[in-house]
């Protein structure tokens, strides 16, 4: 079975060695996605948590569909914060992206690049 490289049509392609998504059979782990316009990869939502999250949640979505799933098939996700103070209004974005049963989910406090405050993966498994 062999791995699938996952980049969403219209999207740039990353500069660094990553890939949007990897699927393998019925496995799909999405890349960590910050707050990047994918097309044309300027920063979203400069100082707003709330906004990052939302464009962060977008860019998951548009890998998630480009591999074939949605958001009722995520397992797992990965959010990294760069301030325990954003945790709430993460949140609350956050939740807007499900219905339902939410994921799994670990949340860690890092360093990202200037101006980027979240960053979130996902894991998901398909039918």
């Amino acid at each position: 079975m062999a791995k699938v490289a996952i980049h969403p049509e219209g999207t740039k392609i990353p500069t660094v060695p990553l890939t949007h998504g990897i699927r393998k059979g019925n496995i799909l782990q999405v890349a960590g996605q910050v707050a990047v316009d994918p097309t044309t990869n300027e920063r979203v939502g400069a100082g707003d948590v709330t906004e990052q999250t939302r464009q962060v949640m977008r860019n998951v979505r548009n890998v998630l569909a480009a591999g074939g799933a949605t958001f009722d098939d995520v397992v797992m996700c990965r959010v990294h914060l760069t301030d325990v103070a954003h945790f709430a209004e993460m949140n609350d974005a956050y939740r807007e992206f499900f219905e339902g049963s939410f994921p799994a989910r670990t949340t860690v406090y890092v360093g990202l690049p200037e101006g980027l405050l979240v960053e979130i993966d996902a894991l998901a498994v398909l039918e």
